[in-house]
Formats: structure tokens, C-alpha cells, sequence
């Protein structure tokens, strides 16, 4: 495993993608994986989920099964479902919140799939309450009036907070309306560990609905990205994510039971109130100040979102949280990629025991778990960033014996026909402007007539919609490259590729030219 010896200049913004704050480092680091250091900068993708992948790598415990509910959801964070079943995806680094239609047909997959929200900054955070869909971009939280029952925004979407501290190393910001009908906002630190400047940094905050009253609920508290209450007395509980660079097994990651005007110790104290070399000298006064964990997770887990089952029939299940370890970068041994179960005793104690694992085995990483909903029926969902998608996991028997996972059914038709809507003209001007792009792209090199590239055309609508498909162009799957196509572009070949394949599907004569698009498959 590879090691740096410092003497080192580290920009802590590199580790988010973002210009930040330099620490002067001088201990020998761990490196996990220099492909999670490049995933966590850049947002690179890993291998795309598949439904055998699925089947063959995940396992959930007995009585439950999981399967590949959305494969083409890049950079999925976090998930909210609605009263209607639909399910709300922020994609961040799209700038864009997507809506999963609600699986009316009993597929396990959802029925649609289209773009509710774009040209925002870093959206991470999503909310539904009171007629609003709130958004939490990096410098402020909007929102707009949705309709929940048709799955659509019906005006201005308008910043209710305005000012949140941008750049730095974490600058995703989760929203939730919480039990006393006010709004929670998360704001992480600007670093690996520094003492801030701005106020707001490391704390939750807390506002009305529209923003006024806005104040710090509660400090010390790194990166809390997922919080969540109890169904059955309204805690608040938050994850954190504790500092890098200490080695292998310290700090460990946080679970803080989150009260008004409570301290949690960053940057002063770590865990369970452990004095920081860097910053802890002049402040031992945080030791006896500053609250300690609920519980602990292992070191450089991650963990990210948290959610108290509220629908799930089983006794065991009451008092429970599913929470989503992101996983580790900076150890030596990879560690985290999984869902846990957090348990409640009685007297407050939790314990925790593994639900999803999988995603991570002898180094190799195949998904990063990020966010949790769950249905009235107890179905659960699960984001994952890393391989852009979605699971689903429900209760059942499993296939066989040998296995408690299963896939989703193969999903079948979007639609009859994704160009029922479209003209024969528009699919004439699509096919105009589509076939210069196929040329002036050589797509012929990838995509010969008759091999199997190629040949995937023939079942695109069984994936894609034109507004699916023309979402997909922003960031195919690699190998194929991100082309420089407008909207309109992008539109056109969406077009083009579907009528191609409903001729061929027809047995009608169809055009061989070959198209970037069948690498989405």
C-alpha cells in the first residue's frame, strides 16, 4: 500500500475538488486507494452497476432481498420519496435533481425517469414539506412549489437562505424539515482540520421554512451529512465524518445524538473527546465541554446518510437506522462501502451490525452507498455515487439457498413507443442533424454494423426514453467520451437512435450508420 512520508503541502480543498485552506502535514499517510482520492476530486465514475453484478457481489441479511432499481443515475446522492412514490435524486456535480417515476407496474424499476431541476450549484440536499421542494446548494437553499401528486414544479424557485460559506473541502448541504416544522441545514468544515473563520462552518443550522430566524443549532460537528430523528421521541441524530491523517484507526467516525446549543468538538477534541495535536493545544477546556459520540464507527468510514425505519413490520426493526458508510480513502486497508443497522436498546445503548455488503472486496470497489428512503410498504432504497445508481431492497424469499440477494425483473419497454409524441418531421430534422454528428465524430470506429455495440441499439428503448437518452449524452458511460453536444444536439440523436431501432425492431430497413449512443448500454 502506498505511503507518503511528509514534508508535504496538502491543499485540503483537493480532496473536495475545491481550493482550500494548506495544512502543512508531517506524519506518514495512508492511502486506501488513489482511485477514491480521484473519485472524491473529481466525481470520475466507477464501474456502472449491473443487474448480474448486483446478484452476484451484494449481500443483505435473510428474509430480504435487493436488485438494481436505476443504473443511469450518475453522481446519486441523496434520495428523498415522495407521498406519490416518486423518488427525488440530487445529482450535485450535475447541477440537477432527478425524479424517478413511481414503479406503478410492479417492475421493480422505475417508470420513468426525467430531469425535475437543473443549472443549480452543487444541489445536494432535498426536501418535501408543506407544498415546497427544498434544495440545498452549496451557498444557499431554495425551493419551489411542487406537486406532489404530478411530480412537478409549479413556480419560481426562489433562495429562502442566502450567504453559506462556499469552497473548502465539504460542500455538500443536506436540508430536512424537521418534527418541529423547522428547516435544518448542514454546513461541514472548509477542512481536513483548521480552526474557522466563518461561523457557520461545522455546525447545523436551523431556520423557518422561509428562512427567517436562521441560527446555529448546534457546533463542533465536521461534516454531518446525514441527520434523521427518532420515530419514537423525536432525537435528532446526526453522522460525522472525523478527521484524516491520525492513522489507521483513529479518529472514529461519529453518531451524535444532536441537542440545542450542543458542542460535538471539532477541531479541538476528536471521538470520544481525545485532545487534537493540532488544534487542541490552549483549548483542553473542550474536553469537559464538548459532547461526546452516541456511538462510533469505525475510523475513515464515512458514514453519510442515516434513516430510522418508520414502516418495516418486524419487532427487531422498531427501534432501528439504516446508515450508509461512503467508505475509506485514507487507511491502509480498505474499510466502510456497506449499509449498517443501528440498533436502540432500552436504555439508549446502540449496537450495530452489517445489512448491505458487497460493494468492496479485497480493495476492489464496486459502489459507494451514500443515502437511504424508505416506502409505506417497508420497500428501502439505497444511492450509490460511485456506480450512478439506485437499489432496492424488499422483503422475500431469496431465489435459491446459496444466495439471500436477488435482482430486479428485467426491465421491460419505458413506453409502447418513446416516439408516440414525436412527429414524422421532428424525427426527419433529427435524423438530419444526427448523422453530420455520427460522422464528424467517427463513431464508425466503435460501432460497426453487426457487432455487438452496434447490435445493443436494437433494445434502447427498453432503456431510455428521448429525454433519458439525451440526459445520458452529459455523462456517458465510459469509455465513450463526453462529446461537445448542445441540448438540441443531444435531443436530435436521442430522436435519431430510437427511430433506428424501432425500424429495426419492425423489421423494417433502418440506417447502419453507426452511433455513439450504443455504448450506453
Amino acid at each position: 500500500m502506498p505511503r507518503l512520508k511528509t514534508v508535504l503541502l496538502l491543499t485540503c480543498g483537493t480532496l473536495a475538488g475545491i481550493a482550500g485552506t494548506v495544512a502543512l502535514l508531517t506524519r506518514d499517510v495512508e492511502i486506501t486507494s488513489w482511485k477514491m482520492i480521484w473519485n472524491s476530486v473529481s466525481g470520475s465514475p466507477g464501474p456502472r452497476a449491473e443487474t448480474a453484478t448486483v446478484k452476484q457481489h451484494l449481500s443483505v441479511p435473510a428474509g430480504w432481498q435487493i436488485g438494481l432499481y436505476a443504473d443511469a443515475v450518475p453522481e446519486a446522492r441523496v434520495l428523498r420519496l415522495t407521498e406519490a412514490g416518486d423518488l427525488l435524486v440530487s445529482q450535485p456535480r450535475l447541477g440537477q435533481i432527478t425524479l424517478l417515476g413511481r414503479d406503478a407496474n410492479g417492475d421493480g424499476r422505475p417508470d420513468s425517469q426525467s430531469v425535475l431541476m437543473s443549472g443549480l450549484d452543487r444541489p445536494h440536499g432535498v426536501e418535501v414539506s408543506g407544498g415546497f421542494l427544498y434544495v440545498g446548494e452549496t451557498g444557499a437553499v431554495g425551493r419551489a412549489p411542487f406537486d406532489v401528486q404530478s411530480g412537478r414544479i409549479t413556480g419560481d424557485y426562489t433562495h429562502v437562505i442566502t450567504g453559506l460559506p462556499e469552497g473548502g473541502n465539504h460542500w455538500s448541504r443536506s436540508v430536512r424539515i424537521g418534527p418541529d416544522g423547522w428547516l435544518y441545514v448542514h454546513v461541514g468544515s472548509s477542512c481536513n482540520s483548521c480552526i474557522e473563520d466563518h461561523l457557520w462552518r461545522a455546525t447545523l443550522l436551523r431556520a423557518r421554512p422561509d428562512g427567517s430566524e436562521l441560527a446555529v443549532y448546534a457546533s463542533g460537528l465536521r461534516n454531518s451529512v446525514g441527520f434523521d430523528w427518532t420515530p419514537w421521541s423525536d432525537e435528532l441524530f446526526a453522522t460525522d465524518n472525523g478527521r484524516d491523517l491520525l492513522g489507521d484507526d483513529f479518529p472514529p467516525c461519529e453518531l451524535n445524538r444532536i441537542v440545542q446549543g450542543g458542542f460535538y468538538g471539532w477541531p479541538f477534541v476528536n471521538g470520544f473527546n481525545v485532545l487534537d495535536p493540532d488544534n487542541g493545544a490552549g483549548h483542553e477546556s473542550a474536553l469537559q465541554t464538548a459532547l461526546p459520540p452516541a456511538h462510533g464507527f469505525h475510523a475513515h468510514n464515512a458514514p453519510l446518510g442515516i434513516r430510522f425505519l418508520r414502516h418495516q413490520q418486524e419487532p427487531a426493526l422498531a427501534r432501528s437506522a439504516l446508515v450508509a458508510l461512503h467508505g475509506s480513502w485514507n487507511r491502509s486497508k480498505a474499510d466502510g462501502y456497506t449499509v449498517v443497522r443501528l440498533d436502540w436498546a432500552a436504555d439508549g445503548t446502540i449496537s450495530e451490525a452489517p445489512f448491505i455488503s458487497g460493494f468492496e472486496k479485497a480493495g476492489t470497489v464496486i459502489g459507494r452507498p451514500v443515502d437511504i428512503a424508505e416506502s409505506p410498504a417497508g420497500e428501502l432504497f439505497v444511492s450509490d455515487d460511485y456506480a450512478g445508481a439506485v437499489y432496492r431492497l424488499w422483503r422475500g424469499e431469496a431465489e435459491s439457498a446459496s444466495t439471500t440477494v436477488a435482482a430486479a425483473p428485467a426491465k421491460p419497454a419505458l413506453s409502447p413507443d418513446p416516439l408516440a409524441d414525436i412527429s414524422a418531421t421532428d424525427i426527419a430534422a433529427a435524423t438530419a442533424r444526427a448523422e453530420p454528428l455520427l460522422a464528424r465524430f467517427a463513431c464508425a470506429g466503435c460501432h460497426a454494423p453487426g457487432t455487438p455495440m452496434a447490435d445493443k441499439l436494437l433494445s434502447l428503448s427498453e432503456r431510455y426514453t428521448v429525454g433519458t437518452l439525451s440526459a445520458y449524452f452529459i455523462t456517458p458511460r465510459p469509455p465513450m467520451p463526453v462529446y461537445p453536444l448542445s441540448e438540441e444536439d443531444r435531443r436530435a440523436l436521442s430522436i435519431h437512435l430510437l427511430s433506428r431501432a424501432a425500424q429495426s425492431s419492425s423489421g423494417s430497413p433502418a440506417n447502419s450508420a453507426p452511433t455513439p449512443a450504443s455504448k450506453a448500454s
